[in-house]
């Protein structure tokens, strides 16, 4: 960030004409002496204290929660189907209606909270994902169930860019943001690992609708902390709410995100080309109205500041790398090592460890002067170092695995870190919540792509190194070979798998490698734009002629 010199004394007076003699003054004015006028100076941003500090804690339960909603159907989902017996269409809306929802709702919900009030948009979320939570724990009907979770997306969806919206109101600090904002994601991706653990633990000792109920006593405690300990804030000139760009967000991120979810498993069919293709019809649409509106969803003006830009782009690489590389881990531990399902769920908390100090050592490199392009670079080579480890892997790799996902998942939460940082800070305070909505946006289509494209890569691997020889079943996906050697004898059974096992490691390994020259293209990207386009400190002329644009 870059701050403009005050000119010398020396320099004003040469600019100053030469005073003419004039007329006596009074005397009440003689008696002030003449001055030149000095430039304003910003005011030095005010430090949060023990108070403030205290409420990020409260915010972080219902980020925990959130982010733990991604994951924690996992392991219930059996035992929903034995109870429920939903329909295969059934069971499949149960488990992806809340992501659809959530991330379909994020520009409007940041929005509507830069309007009516961060802090009321987040209580009222709160209620509505509390009594969500209950009414899916007792759900008697898949029906219920997809309401529920649906209702769950809604809450999810004010939650988010409610939490980062406020974090931007409480640290006015350049540097307290950043350690704030470095707990922030930490606690997000924590929880989608906690999130399958908690369930298996759950599921094993209680019965699925516990998943669920987990929920309340956090969303009880923001309920009656929050008006206590977070501050209120809005856009005071937020304008009237533009009712027409809703269902535009909704019509352009829905069949998106619904196609690219799709194609890993069902492959490159005509209604996923189709669901795209109408997305990104809507998506002109989107962009056309919020550039003509006279107070959009989400403002052009943020646009103009190159680091927010710049933000959304690496931020949405950084979760392509990392949701695409979690398909392939995941089922490397079950389906490869034989792992169950809880045992792997277990495993995969380990390199959870790294994430806890990776975004903390970023932030602590920038406020001790180390360029933020530096260490984001830094952040996605350490990254792709970690799918290095993923390339080097062979069948019976656990501990090597394991370093690979943490390697890379820490590299990965640092980039986050300074990615939603530099993001928020060069963004006005009154257009907090639609930035951070539209940078959650952002990172749901990374996921949902990386998903797509390294798990198609994987999938196309795997299909031409299986043997030729295998069943139909089994030349499709891992999970088909396991299918069919349970049908085989113990001596075939075994060859399949071995055969399987071996095509689907070097499905991962080629996908480690597309991975990792994505990770270093990021890495030269970072230094030659984001070290360029740093936003200006809160308070800084820059940060308050950008509050007051459109």
């Amino acid at each position: 960030m870059t701050h403009s010199k005050a000119p010398s004394s020396a320099t004003v007076a040469r600019a100053v004409p030469a005073a003419r003699p004039t007329p006596p003054l009074s005397p009440s004015t003689t008696t002030q002496p003449s001055q030149t006028p000095q430039p304003p100076q910003a005011p030095h941003p005010a430090r949060a204290g023990r108070r403030e500090w205290v409420a990020l804690s409260v915010l972080m339960l219902p980020l925990l929660l959130v982010s733990m909603d991604v994951s924690v159907l996992y392991f219930a989902v059996p035992a929903i189907g034995a109870d429920l017996r939903p329909s295969g269409t059934q069971q499949l809306w149960i488990f992806d209606i809340y992501g659809f929802v959530l991330s379909g709702l994020l520009m409007t919900m940041g929005s509507l909270g830069d309007r009516i009030g961060r802090r009321r948009l987040l209580l009222i979320g709160a209620a509505a994902f509390g009594a969500a939570s209950l009414t899916a724990a007792y759900a008697n009907s898949a029906e219920t169930l997809i309401a529920a979770r649906a209702v769950l997306g809604v809450g999810g969806a004010t939650l988010m860019p409610s939490t980062m919206g406020l974090v931007r109101q409480m640290f006015q600090d350049a540097g307290q943001r950043a350690r704030a904002i470095g707990i922030w994601s930490g606690v997000m991706t924590g929880g989608i690992a906690l999130g399958s653990v908690l369930s298996g633990l759950l599921v094993e000792h209680f019965w699925w609708g516990s998943v669920f109920l987990v929920n309340l006593p956090a969303m009880v405690l923001l309920l009656v902390l929050g008006p206590v300990l977070l501050p209120e804030s809005r856009n005071p000139r937020a304008g009237k709410f533009d009712l027409v760009s809703v269902p535009l967000s909704l019509a352009t991120v829905l069949p998106i995100v619904y196609g690219i979810k799709e194609i890993p498993s069902e492959g490159w069919h005509a209604r996923y080309g189709l669901s795209l293709a109408v997305g990104l019809v809507f998506a002109v649409l989107f962009v056309r109205r919020q550039r003509t509106a006279a107070t959009p969803l989400i403002p052009p003006a943020l646009f103009r500041n190159r680091g927010f830009g710049s933000a959304v782009v690496l931020n949405l690489i950084a979760s392509f790398a990392m949701l695409g590389s979690a398909l392939f881990t995941t089922q490397y531990l079950q389906s490869v090592l034989g792992k169950s399902a809880m045992e792997a769920a277990l495993w995969a908390l380990l390199p959870s460890v790294l994430i806890g100090f990776a975004a903390p050592a970023g932030t602590a490199l920038v406020q001790r002067g180390v360029n933020r392009g530096v260490v984001v670079a830094m952040g996605f080579g350490t990254a792709a170092v970690g799918y290095g480890l993923l390339a080097l892997a062979g069948t019976d790799s656990l501990w090597t695995v394991l370093a690979g996902a943490g390697v890379l998942a820490s590299g990965i939460v640092t980039v986050m870190s300074q990615m939603t940082d530099l993001a928020l800070g060069a963004s006005p305070e009154a257009r907090a919540s639609a930035a951070a909505s539209l940078l959650e946006t952002g990172q749901e289509f990374g996921g949902a792509l990386g998903m797509a494209v390294l798990g198609s890569v994987g999938t196309a691997v795997y299909r031409h190194e299986v043997p030729a020889a295998a069943p139909a079943g089994a030349r499709e996906t891992l999970g088909g070979a396991l299918a069919e050697a349970a049908r085989l004898p113990s001596g075939a059974a075994a060859d399949l798998l071995h055969g399987a096992r071996a095509a689907f490691t070097e499905g991962m390994n080629v996908v480690a490698i597309v991975g990792a020259v994505v990770l270093l293209a990021a890495a030269v990207l970072t230094a030659r734009f984001v070290s360029r386009g740093a936003a200006p400190e809160p308070g800084s002329p820059a940060s308050a002629s950008a509050a007051t644009t459109r």
